[in-house]
């Protein structure tokens, strides 16, 4: 994966992360090259549920809705409870790069098990580190993986749903970096 390029964007809240997948869905852009990640705090409203029923992930939870319909289109999910972040919830690729990132014991010195996963695929320990604060202050991590080309059409895209950071990770700047 570390040969391909990312764009990462972070959302406020989860109507502006899915307003944005939904701008992506409807541009056709590959949702299986989608990640997102956020953080389950608003729990204590609601009985919190998550289980896998053959190939259906289900959900419940105050974002209930939101996770459920995500994970209907992304590829995997995973819920993770991490030291300093808190009940993390992930859809899309990121979830295999974290699990291989832990169970390889890639994790970087400073970095969570979300960290690990995002720099076995090229993202700096410095965006990281960035990433993390975000999740810790209740926000989401909208992450597309692909070609440059790819990666530069959905930056398009996704820059028209604001977002409060939008970056792109070349995987070319990665390699020469490590």
């Amino acid at each position: 994966m570390s040969n391909q390029d990312a764009v990462v964007a972070v959302y406020a809240t989860h109507a502006d992360a899915e307003a944005a997948v939904k701008e992506l869905q409807r541009a056709g852009i590959d949702m299986h090259a989608l990640s997102i990640v956020g953080r389950d705090t608003h729990t204590d409203e609601r009985v919190v549920g998550y289980y896998n029923a053959g190939d259906r992930m289900k959900y419940w939870g105050k974002t209930g809705a939101f996770w459920g319909g995500l994970w209907g289109l992304l590829l995997g999910s995973a819920f993770f409870a991490i030291p300093g972040i808190g009940p993390i919830l992930v859809a899309g690729p990121l979830v295999a790069w974290i699990v291989s990132a832990l169970e390889g014991a890639v994790v970087v010195g400073g970095l969570s098990a979300i960290g690990a996963g995002l720099y076995s695929v090229g993202i700096p320990k410095d965006s990281i580190l960035q990433y993390e604060l975000a999740l810790k202050t209740d926000k989401f991590l909208l992450m597309a993986h692909g070609t440059p080309t790819e990666v530069a059409r959905t930056k398009a895209i996704l820059d028209i749903t604001r977002p409060e950071l939008l970056t792109v990770h070349s995987a070319e700047v990665a390699s020469a970096a490590r």
